[in-house]
């Protein structure tokens, strides 16, 4: 199942599945991927938490999500999203350094890299928050300016 909520970065479409969190999307919104989605059910109490929670994350009163997740992904992917969830609000983290968490050398910065590209549950599991080793932004599944307004956000509280 599925719903969509209005954000400062655009809509986003929230899947659930088996009662857990399975994807948020950045609109326009990928077609034929292979994803399950389901019907919409606005009405889901998971869906409705997160819509709910991501309201109040867009509007600055909260830093920390409590949902369900279920990310899809192999073992190495698993372990770099849960090292970004260990990555506080307003905080950020090289790519180096969470190779670095992980037991691995720096060298291993672009397989991390690569693992938080395709992080299915952007925001909630903050790969925004992950920058070069040298404080510039570099890529994101949703575009450099949402990874920006997403880290301008925790630095001032609110975007709307």
């Amino acid at each position: 199942m599925w719903t969509e909520t209005p954000s400062p970065i655009g809509p986003l479409r929230i899947v659930e599945r088996y009662g857990a969190i399975t994807a948020i999307e950045f609109s326009p919104y990928a077609a034929g991927d292979g994803r399950p989605r389901g019907e919409r059910q606005d009405d889901h109490p998971v869906l409705a938490e997160a819509v709910r929670q991501l309201a109040a994350y867009f509007d600055g009163t909260l830093t920390d999500f409590d949902l369900p997740l279920a990310p899809v992904g192999s073992d190495f992917q698993q372990r770099v999203w849960e090292q970004l969830r260990g990555i506080g609000y307003g905080e950020t983290a090289s790519y180096g350094a969470i190779a670095l968490r992980l037991g691995m050398t720096n060298a291993a910065s672009r397989a991390v890299g690569l693992a938080n590209g395709r992080n299915p549950i952007p925001i909630v599991i903050p790969c925004h928050r992950v920058i070069g080793a040298n404080g510039t932004l570099t890529g994101y599944a949703g575009g450099l300016e949402r990874k920006q307004l997403l880290l301008d956000l925790e630095r001032n509280d609110a975007l709307w």
